[in-house]
């Protein structure tokens, strides 16, 4: 089997496995609230192991850029459909405590959960690089796991372009109730994300995502920590401040009326 095919086989298992937890978690706690909690926890490993094969994929296995930008518009659909109400992002939690869906302790509570989940993603996924299953799980284990930051361009342009990948997801989602066509919501905001990443990746490798950066790019040598928290954290939580401003706010005032839907808090829990 080849490489790509090994790396496959083990992103189906990874999300299998996770898919199987959570069916097991809302049988066990059906009913109970901390059930989400732990839906959150393994929603986010699943998220960021999957993430940190297809980044060992691209930057050991030096897939064609095609193939990268195929896997990643195929997982964001995969993840959409099983996260099954789980945030996997600090900033959807916080956009729903401004939105007055959820409390600021089960926000909390969900941030929590989501730093167990990529951190346990990156304490793992050395376990299973070691095994060896492919040449470039070899190749990474014989390099000791090192990565290298993706930031290629100065502070400034990498804040800004996390910012205008979270900015554009915020819109999107914010809009889709405008497409009529529901099952067609999750192709749109793979496309955009894949779109994201394509144009924006060769500078911050725009992750727009703070917790998936703590568990992907933050043990990356070549950034001190605090200027990852300026790029993947302050990025993003600017983006979706601005988005929020924008369409909840200045539009609304100026032309009296808001452009996004109202049932923007249940799409978003389903599309982050």
């Amino acid at each position: 089997m080849t490489d790509l095919g090994i790396s496959l086989v083990l992103l189906a298992s990874i999300v299998l496995i996770c898919e199987g937890t959570r069916k097991l978690i809302s049988y066990l706690f059906s009913g109970k609230d901390y059930g989400i909690y732990l839906v959150e926890t393994v929603s986010t490993y699943q998220l960021c192991a999957c993430t940190h094969e297809l980044k060992v994929l691209a930057e050991v296995g030096r897939i064609e850029s095609h193939i990268g930008l195929t896997l990643t518009y195929i997982m964001v659909v995969v993840h959409v459909i099983t996260f099954h109400g789980a945030f996997c992002n600090p900033n959807v939690a916080l956009d729903n405590i401004y939105r007055k869906n959820i409390t600021r302790r089960s926000a909390a509570a969900r941030i929590v959960c989501m730093f167990i989940g990529a951190k346990s993603a990156h304490i793992l996924a050395p376990h299973i690089w070691s095994v060896g299953l492919s040449d470039h799980h070899i190749r990474h284990t014989k390099f000791g796991f090192k990565c290298f930051s993706p930031i290629n361009g100065s502070h400034l342009e990498a804040v800004g372009v996390e910012l205008a990948c979270t900015f554009t997801v915020q819109a999107t989602v914010m809009h889709l109730h405008k497409l009529d066509n529901k099952r067609l919501h999750v192709h749109v905001i793979a496309a955009v994300v894949t779109a994201l990443v394509y144009s924006g990746g060769h500078i911050s490798g725009a992750v727009f995502n703070p917790v998936l950066a703590f568990s992907v790019q933050f043990p990356c040598s070549g950034n001190s920590f605090l200027e990852y928290t300026l790029v993947y954290w302050l990025g993003p939580i600017m983006g979706m401040a601005l988005c929020i401003l924008v369409f909840d706010k200045v539009i609304p005032l100026l032309f009296g009326k808001s452009t996004s839907g109202l049932d923007f808090p249940a799409v978003q829990k389903k599309v982050q």
